[in-house]
């Protein structure tokens, strides 16, 4: 029986309920114009009993937003939308950050605000097409290649919006550097092959994140700014190369300085390659911090990495989606129900805040 996954918990200068951490997912409940809906508040709220909430990922900027459906925290409606949310979870005891997602290149001008622009390192398309509301699938279009000048901008609307974060009542942030979006763009020799400062080596490559998680550290607090990488991932047309592994190595030394927590994913369950235990290793050895592993984990494993001091707090993503009450579920061994795949990222209640919890279910 697991016994320390459902022990309260400290990171920084929160008490978690427990061990287990809602991983962030995209849902795409939010409007059109990327405003926060009451259902997300109820999705959220009724999950509350995960010790920490890791939102879907919310864009900093116009530029950041190119999804459909994606919420925004730039402007003052959406920031009282959150708060809506962030009020809800916490009169349920529990604990939120807001993940800070800029798509980069990984978006369509269909899907943003308008003067939404995608943009990245450097002027190379994602491979493939990207969904619309309007006009359906469309290719990925070539993204503008931010001049020197903007990179430094756009560290700024990170920023920002972690200031956003914490006035909407979120209890930190996570800095998306994963999943191919803009801060992993960044990393990646595949999508950077920039000159300036931010390209060319792996201090270079590694200078965007790096200068996100330091001013947002030196605006909210570092114990109110964690990160998320995937040193393997493939995602959003991502190849993996091994000269990437020295990026990651640099940034774990760098990033103890700045960040609560480091939140590192293996997409391997999902068909990405296995991430290599001598990264994970390196990482932890690195990085003095908390380390949040996510990555397919059920209560038995999650307690393992837990015990063996692999991990300081597991990540569980699709479960929460079809469980409001996972925690319940996982403590008592109560069959999960199962997620509709067809619903994962329509507008509307169904497969979203519709799924019974254990009373329900057995009703």
């Amino acid at each position: 029986m697991a016994q320390k996954l459902f022990s309260a918990a400290t990171l920084g200068n929160l008490t978690l309920q427990n061990h287990i951490v809602m991983a962030p997912m995209t849902r795409n409940r939010a409007t059109t114009d990327h405003a926060v809906t009451d259902i997300m508040t109820t999705y959220y709220e009724q999950r509350a009993s995960a010790g920490l909430i890791i939102t879907e990922g919310i864009a900093p900027s116009p530029n950041g937003n190119g999804y459909a459906r994606v919420p925004g925290i730039y402007t003052k409606d959406q920031i009282a939308g959150w708060k809506n949310v962030t009020d809800a979870v916490h009169a349920k005891g529990g604990k939120i950050f807001a993940q800070l997602m800029h798509s980069g290149r990984v978006g369509h001008p269909v899907n943003m605000h308008e003067n939404g622009e995608v943009i990245a390192p450097s002027a190379i398309a994602a491979a493939g097409q990207i969904y619309t509301d309007t006009d359906g699938m469309l290719d990925h279009p070539i993204p503008r290649a931010l001049t020197t000048d903007e990179v430094k901008q756009t560290v700024q609307e990170f920023v920002q919006s972690a200031k956003n974060a914490i006035e909407a009542g979120f209890d930190g942030v996570e800095i998306h550097g994963a999943n191919g979006y803009l801060v992993e763009q960044f990393l990646r020799s595949t999508t950077n092959q920039r000159t300036d400062e931010y390209g060319g080596s792996a201090e270079n490559n590694a200078r965007f994140a790096l200068e996100v998680a330091e001013q947002i550290s030196a605006a909210i607090g570092k114990e109110k700014t964690g990160i998320r990488l995937s040193p393997y991932g493939v995602f959003n047309d991502m190849p993996y190369s091994p000269d990437d592994d020295k990026i990651y190595h640099y940034i774990a030394k760098k990033l103890s300085d700045y960040v609560v927590y480091v939140h590192l994913v293996d997409h391997e369950s999902m068909g990405a390659p296995a991430v290599d235990p001598a990264i994970v290793e390196a990482i932890r050895e690195n990085y003095k911090g908390v380390l949040i592993l996510s990555g397919g984990y059920d209560a038995e494993r999650a307690e393992a990495a837990l015990t063996s001091g692999k991990a300081d707090l597991i990540a569980i993503g699709r479960p929460f989606i079809a469980n409001p009450d996972l925690v319940e579920r996982l403590k008592t061994g109560a069959e999960l129900n199962q997620p509709d795949f067809s619903t994962f990222y329509t507008p509307g209640e169904k497969g979203y805040t519709d799924y019974p919890v254990l009373e329900e279910a057995r009703a």
